[in-house]
C-alpha cells in the first residue's frame, strides 16, 4: 500500500484525476489497483476516460423538458450560445459533438474568443468537431463541425517575450465580412494560444500520451491533428515570401516579425499578410479578407511616417451595394514597400486614385477672376493632388495680401519732423489772430468812446 500511495503521489494520470476529481477516496482506491498490478493502468486510463465522457454526455428523454419553476429572476441568457443568439437552439450534440468520442484533447489552453479563460481543446473522432470544454463543469462551452471551418491560421503572438502561437479558427460567415443568411445558426471564430515547446499534455482518445517524437511541439503536434481533419482548408502560417516585416520582432530580437501595427477606429490590433488573405487580429471582431471579397485596396493620408490601408470588401454572393470600406490607420512607413508588393504580387485593384478619392475643386478666388480664368483654375483643379491643390491656395491667399497692400498708408509716419514745425505755424497764427480778434472786440463794443481811453503808452 505504501508503494502504491507513493506511485500516485508521483506520477498522477490525468484522465484519472479528471475523471474522479471529486471523488478523491475513488480515485486513491484506483491508484492503489494500479499500484497492486501495473500492467493494468491502460486498462484502468481507458475505464476513466469513458467516465469523463458519461459526466458530458447531456441526459436525453423522450420529451422535452419544461423548465423548473423558480421564485427568483431568470438566469441570465448567454450572449452568444456556439455563435447563436440561445432561441430555436438545436440539441447541443449537433452544434458541439457533445456524444462524439474524444480522439485528441490538449488540458489547460488559454482561449481568447469567442471567450477568455482556460478550457480543454478536443477534437472528436467520426463527426469531427473541434471543441472546448470546461475544466470544472465538464460542459462542452462551444465547438465546430470540421467541415464548417473554412480558415484556420496559426500566427505567432507579437510583442511577447516568450514564443507563442495563436490558432486563429474561422468557421463560414465568422470573417466578420459575410454576414450568415437569416435562420442559419454559426459558430464564433476562435481564438486560442499554444506555447512554444514540446506538447506535455496532449492525449488522445485512448489516453496515450502525444508529441514525443524528437523536436515536435505542441504547436505542430495540433496543426498535424488539425489538417488531418480539415475537409474543406488546411493550417496557414505565415510566409516570407509572401510578406515579412521590415522592421524585426522588438521584444525577441533576431527574430522577424510577420505583422504591422494598425489601428481600426481607437482598437489597436496587428494586420497578417498571408497567401489566402489579410487578417486584422486579435480584438474581436476578427476581420479576415479572403482575396475572393475584396473588391479594391487603396492608401490614405500618407504622411512622411504612416499612412492608412483601406479594403473595399464584398460579402460572399453580394451585390455593388453591399460594399463596405474598412480603414487600417496609423501603419509605419517602413512597410509600405512590402504592402504595396503584396497587393500587386495578388492582383488587389488599388483605387488610390480612384474618381471619389479626387481632390475637390475649391474656387476660392472665383469670384475675383475673370470667367476665363476661373474655368481655367477647375480645369486644373481636377487633376491636382491634394499636395498641389494646398500649395495653390497659399499661393493664391499670398496674392491676395499682396493686393490689398497700400504703401502710401506707410509714407505718412514718415517725416514727423516737418508735421511739428507746420504745427507750430499753426499755433503763431492762431495766436496772432487771437490779438487781432481782441482789438476789434474791443472796438465793437465801445465805439467812440474807445478813443476816449487814455493810453498809458
Amino acid at each position: 500500500m505504501a508503494f502504491a500511495a507513493i506511485n500516485s503521489a508521483a506520477a498522477p494520470i490525468a484522465a484519472i484525476e479528471e475523471a474522479f476529481a471529486t471523488e478523491p477516496s475513488l480515485k486513491q482506491r484506483v491508484y492503489d489497483a494500479i499500484g497492486n498490478t501495473p500492467q493494468h493502468t491502460p486498462l484502468f486510463e481507458d475505464l476513466a476516460r469513458y467516465t469523463c465522457t458519461l459526466l458530458a454526455r447531456p441526459a436525453t428523454t423522450s420529451l422535452p423538458l419544461a423548465p423548473a419553476p423558480s421564485d427568483g429572476p431568470a438566469a441570465k441568457k448567454r450572449k452568444i450560445q456556439n455563435g447563436d443568439s440561445g432561441e430555436n437552439v438545436q440539441a447541443p450534440v449537433d452544434l458541439k459533438g457533445g456524444d462524439a468520442p474524444v480522439q485528441f484533447y490538449v488540458q489547460d489552453v488559454s482561449f481568447a474568443s469567442p471567450q477568455r479563460k482556460k478550457l480543454t481543446l478536443e477534437i472528436t473522432a467520426g463527426q469531427r468537431f473541434l471543441r472546448a470544454r470546461n475544466q470544472t463543469t465538464k460542459q462542452v462551452e462551444f465547438g465546430v463541425s470540421m467541415d464548417r471551418i473554412r480558415h484556420a491560421l496559426c500566427l505567432p503572438v507579437p510583442e511577447k517575450t516568450q514564443k507563442q502561437f495563436n490558432f486563429c479558427i474561422i468557421p463560414e460567415y465568422a470573417d466578420g465580412i459575410t454576414p450568415a443568411p437569416e435562420g442559419i445558426q454559426t459558430a464564433e471564430a476562435m481564438v486560442f494560444t499554444i506555447a512554444d515547446g514540446p506538447a506535455k499534455a496532449a492525449f488522445s482518445g485512448s489516453g496515450q500520451q502525444m508529441g514525443n517524437n524528437a523536436g515536435e511541439t505542441a504547436e505542430g503536434l495540433i496543426r498535424k491533428i488539425l489538417n488531418d481533419h480539415l475537409a474543406n482548408t488546411s493550417v496557414v502560417r505565415p510566409d516570407e515570401r509572401e510578406f515579412v516585416s521590415s522592421m524585426p520582432e522588438a521584444h525577441r530580437k533576431g527574430e522577424k516579425a510577420y505583422h504591422v501595427k494598425a489601428f481600426r477606429g481607437s482598437k489597436e490590433g496587428y494586420l497578417f499578410l498571408l497567401s489566402t488573405g489579410i487578417l486584422f487580429a486579435f480584438k474581436k471582431p476578427l476581420l479576415f479578407f479572403s482575396f475572393d471579397t475584396v473588391e479594391s485596396v487603396s492608401y490614405t493620408s500618407v504622411l512622411q511616417r504612416t499612412f492608412n490601408l483601406n479594403v473595399l470588401a464584398r460579402p460572399r454572393n453580394g451585390t455593388e451595394e453591399d460594399n463596405a470600406e474598412f480603414e487600417f490607420s496609423m501603419i509605419d512607413q517602413a512597410d509600405f514597400s512590402g504592402i504595396d508588393a503584396y497587393i500587386k504580387r495578388h492582383g488587389l485593384q488599388d483605387s488610390s486614385l480612384a474618381e471619389a478619392r479626387r481632390a475637390k475643386v475649391y474656387n476660392v478666388n472665383g469670384a475675383k477672376t475673370e470667367d476665363g480664368a476661373v474655368a481655367a483654375t477647375e480645369a486644373a483643379g481636377e487633376d491636382e493632388s491634394e499636395l498641389q491643390k494646398a500649395q495653390r491656395e497659399l499661393e493664391d491667399q499670398e496674392e491676395e495680401d499682396e493686393e490689398d497692400y497700400d504703401p502710401g498708408t506707410d509714407g505718412d509716419s514718415e517725416g514727423s519732423g516737418s508735421s511739428d514745425d507746420e504745427d507750430s505755424d499753426d499755433d503763431d497764427e492762431e495766436a496772432e489772430e487771437d490779438e487781432d480778434g481782441d482789438e476789434d472786440l474791443v472796438g465793437n463794443e465801445l465805439g467812440s468812446q474807445a478813443e476816449d481811453i487814455p493810453n498809458d503808452d
